[in-house]
């Protein structure tokens, strides 16, 4: 099982969220066609297979509004679900209900699809040692939540941000005037907890990057055979990361070629949305 997320992380982006649809006025639909008092049994559904992830966006949106909603949860985040399936039951006031369903079903069905894409990727590259792992290429606002749904779909998290460990990239290299040099520098600089990763894109990049001792390297829009040649010529030196061209028919290969772990952007970025809908029960 995968560790929830805190409530006071995902709070406030559901209110954020709430704010917007509501607007000025509320749910004035509801206000007009649904007595002030009445209440509303419903059950959250999966339309298709997938990945559950992001249950307490459901529970926030409508504890907001109702916070004496009965919210029951009858599967965990992480839970591979199939077509048909019940997720949530709640009772609640029906105008609360009724005014955070789409918030609370655009959080869910997003999150779910980012894990259900994730675990896809973890489950082509089964038995070849690789790691799935995400990138920063994530929803403004939304990155820990995104990332909370990778590690449900069985991946691992990459950086949070820019400053919880060192990535050098090609304009960093450009700036500082080599591989060697940018590397010396970063390992200068960075604290005994503090990891330094560089990106190259060439087999001659490597050989220079490994003189100075870097944790990781990512081997960036690499050839299978040229990973596989990185793989044979750091022997062990650096966790080696494969990135670029990376899609669920390349992946496996990729894999195979003996890199540790495998950056997917897709999974943040690219992700479609898991079809769940709200019914009244």
């Amino acid at each position: 099982m995968t560790e929830p997320l805190p409530d006071l992380l995902i709070s406030p982006v559901v209110q954020a969220a709430l704010a917007e649809d509501l607007g000025r006025a509320g749910d004035v639909t509801s206000q007009a066609c649904v007595p002030a008092e009445a209440r509303l049994r419903a059950v959250f559904v999966a339309r298709k297979p997938g990945v559950v992830a992001g249950l307490a966006c459901a529970r926030l949106a409508i504890a907001a509004l109702d916070p004496g909603a009965d919210f029951k949860a009858i599967v965990e985040d992480g839970a591979r679900v199939s077509a048909g399936q019940q997720l949530i039951w709640v009772d609640a006031n029906a105008r609360a209900l009724l005014g955070a369903e789409r918030v609370g079903l655009n959080l869910l069905g997003h999150l779910s699809g980012v894990a259900t894409l994730t675990r896809a990727y973890v489950d082509a590259v089964e038995g070849t040692g690789a790691v799935i792992v995400d990138t920063r290429k994530t929803t403004p606002g939304l990155r820990a939540m995104e990332k909370y749904a990778v590690r449900c779909g069985g991946g691992v998290n990459h950086r949070f941000g820019l400053d919880d460990a060192i990535l050098i990239k090609d304009n960093h290299i450009a700036a500082c005037g080599s591989v060697g040099e940018a590397v010396r520098r970063a390992k200068a600089a960075a604290g005994h907890l503090m990891k330094v990763e560089v990106e190259i894109d060439s087999l001659a990049q490597l050989e220079e990057a490994l003189k100075y001792g870097p944790d990781v390297v990512m081997l960036d829009n690499f050839s299978l055979a040229d990973l596989a040649e990185a793989v044979g010529r750091a022997k062990g030196r650096a966790v080696l990361e494969a990135s670029g061209g990376v899609s669920l028919e390349t992946v496996r290969g990729i894999a195979e070629s003996g890199v540790d772990v495998i950056s997917v952007g897709a999974l943040t970025h690219s992700a479609s949305v898991l079809d769940i809908g709200l019914d009244a029960a």
